[in-house]
This record gives structure tokens, sequence and C-alpha cells, in this order.
């Protein structure tokens, strides 16, 4: 009977012990952060599917540049130099007799150029269009398609567009802007969500559906330098220099990218994690 007793007591005193030691108690208690922050790439900044609405109300292809470059219009959040400022987006147009197109561009540094992706435009009927937008793979990764129709009575643009007309090439590049732009800083990727979210209008899509468009003539030209933003498969000259010049992601302050939990625990060492990168904003043009 005593023995029983006393394993009893025993196993009674072994589960305080447990409960005292995982239990927290009032002393030992600290409040300690965990920093998740999440990758966010240099295509996050400019959502292809809200390319849609800027063809709705511009009249023409400078129209479109300069609708693209608008803080007003909110479309565009690009940094891909990391340097503060929304990048400048420079529009060329080309095309053939089924299609016409616009090829988007940034400069990240002096004498760089990166093809950010391309606008297809083809009639589907005397009083429709077919819209394809495709995003450059390195910088939203291979197979990445917007796509919808629309009636030529929603796009005045497209009454312009396919009129015999000189193509546009702007004549804008690094350090050198329109008299009415002024660089602007970005927002966090939350804000930039929020601001975006009504204006897209374009159904995404693993695949092209254009059986005539024409070559951008910007095709496969990539910066070697000058980007530090994450891309999603970039060129070995693009990893090279990120590799020298590392992405200011990690940093608190960049970019609203970092969520940070609090919780009470026994007293242990800080923790920290991190998924990928923060990041902070970019300028127009890229300067």
């Amino acid at each position: 009977m005593n023995e029983k007793i006393f394993k009893v007591l025993a196993g009674v005193f072994f589960t305080i012990i447990l409960l005292s030691f995982f239990w927290p108690s009032g002393k030992s208690e600290k409040n300690y952060n965990v920093n998740v922050q999440t990758m966010v790439y240099g295509g996050d900044g400019l959502d292809l599917a809200t390319i849609g609405s800027l063809l709705k109300k511009a009249e023409n292809a400078s129209e479109l540049e300069r609708l693209l470059n608008d803080p007003k219009t909110g479309i565009n959040n690009l940094d891909l130099n990391e340097d503060g400022k929304v990048d400048y987006i420079k529009v060329t147009e080309y095309g053939n007799e089924q299609s016409k197109g616009f090829s988007l561009t940034v400069e990240p540094v002096a004498g760089e150029t990166q093809e950010v992706a391309t606008i297809d435009i083809e009639k589907s009927g005397n009083d429709q269009a077919s819209v394809e937008v495709k995003g450059n793979e390195q910088i939203y990764g291979q197979n990445h398609y917007h796509r919808s129709s629309f009636g030529m009575t929603d796009m005045l643009f497209m009454y312009w567009l396919f009129r015999p007309h000189p193509f546009y090439m702007s004549p804008y590049g690094y350090g050198h802007y329109p008299g009415s732009y002024r660089s602007y800083n970005t927002v966090s990727q939350n804000n930039y969500r929020q601001r975006t979210a009504g204006q897209r209008d374009l159904k995404s899509s693993s695949s092209s559906s254009m059986k005539g468009k024409a070559t951008s003539p910007n095709a496969g030209k990539s910066a070697t330098k000058g980007i530090k933003t994450p891309l999603k498969k970039p060129t070995s000259s693009q990893k090279s220099f990120q590799k020298r010049n590392p992405s200011k992601q990690m940093s608190k302050s960049s970019f609203g990218r970092s969520s940070t939990t609090r919780s009470s625990r026994p007293s242990r060492p800080s923790v920290r994690r991190s998924s990928g990168f923060g990041r902070s904003g970019g300028r127009f043009g890229g300067k």
C-alpha cells in the first residue's frame, strides 16, 4: 500500500516539475518579436491587369505614356533600382497590318534599357479589339499574360491606333523627362494593392491568344546593371550585379513589407525569421 502511495506522489511531483518548467511565470515572461518579411519582386510594382484601364483613357501613345507615369492614376509603383522613386516608363510603338503593340521599358541607370512588358492589340471584328499584356519573364516569370476584349466605343484609343500614323517612340530617357513630370515616392505594397484593386480589368492567362502579333523592337533588351530589386528570372549578368549590389529590402523601413507579431513566452533569446526581402520604393526614371 505504501509503495502505491509512493508511486502516486512521485507521479504528481514529476507532473508539477514539468508544468513549472513549461508554464510561464510572471517573472520569466518576456515579449519578443518575430519579423516575417514577404518577398516582393520588381514586377509587384506594376500590376499588368490594370493596363486596360489606361487604354480606355488614353487618346494616343504619348498620352498612354503620360498616364503610366502620372501619380494620380496610381498604376506605376516600379522601383527596379531601389532608389526610393518610381521608375519612369517609356512607351515605344510597333506593329504590322494585323496587330499593333507597345513596348514598356525603363532605364534603371544611364545607358541601360530593361523591357518590362508589351501590350499587343488586335481587331477581332469591326467593333471589337483583343488586348494582351505580357510581362517580361525576367521580371514576372514565364508565361505571365493578361488579356481581355474591348468594344471600340469603350476605347477611343483604337480609332487612332488603327489609322495610318507614324509610330510613337518616347523621346525621353534617363535624366531627360517631360517638363510637366515630377518624380515621386513609391507607396507600400499594401497601399498599392488597395489603390489598384478597382482598376484590374484584364484576366490572367498562362498562354498567348494572339496569332499575328508583331515583335517588339525591345525584345531581348535587359539591363545588365542597375536593377537591385528581386526578379523572377534574372539573367546571369543581372544575378552578378545583384550579388555585388545587394537589395535594400532587408531594411526595417523598406516599402512596408514586414509584419511583426508579439507573443508572451518564457524568457528566451530574441527570434527573427525572414522568408525573403522587404523593399524600398522606386523613383520616376529610376534615378
